[in-house]
């Protein structure tokens, strides 16, 4: 929770220092880990893609559908996102619930979820980016959306 706390005033400081203007930050795991498969750098491993041609489609690649994602509590209220895919693609993405605890929070997410969801159509994933000081919203709202595409077995 300290780490959050951190991330979320972080993220307002840079808002101030940065003249009120908006900065993305990573919500995605950063380093090695988030970003390649385990072990994939060492040399002479015995780790292989069983000959696979590294274009053909994966699990999920072909789905089509919806799925709501779970109600995601964040630090000023809560948040579903909805999200549609066809052939494997997400196309789609709507607030399910928002609920926030004061008009404030609720004119943050008013402003930040159109610039959520273009995040995640263009990353054609969960993984996407913060909006400094709405740190909180931009961690729900991809906790819920990535929620959805677990429900569609994509990841």
């Amino acid at each position: 929770m300290a780490v959050a706390a951190t991330a979320g005033l972080a993220g307002i400081l840079v808002a101030h220092a940065t003249g009120g203007r908006s900065r993305l930050v990573s919500l995605g795991g950063s380093g090695p880990s988030a970003t390649s498969p385990a072990g994939s750098g060492a040399k002479g491993g015995h780790h292989s893609n069983g000959g696979a041609n590294p274009s053909t489609p994966g699990p999920g690649a072909h789905v089509s559908g919806s799925a709501t994602g779970s109600v995601v509590q964040y630090g000023y209220g809560e948040i579903s996102v909805k999200v549609t895919l066809s052939a494997g693609k997400i196309v789609n993405l709507a607030v399910a619930r928002l609920a926030t605890a004061e008009s404030y929070s609720q004119s943050i997410a008013q402003q930040v979820i159109p610039m959520l969801r273009s995040e995640v159509l263009s990353a054609q994933s969960a993984r996407i980016s913060a909006i400094s000081g709405a740190t909180y919203t931009c961690e729900g709202y991809a906790m819920s959306v990535q929620s959805a595409l677990d429900k569609l077995h994509v990841k």
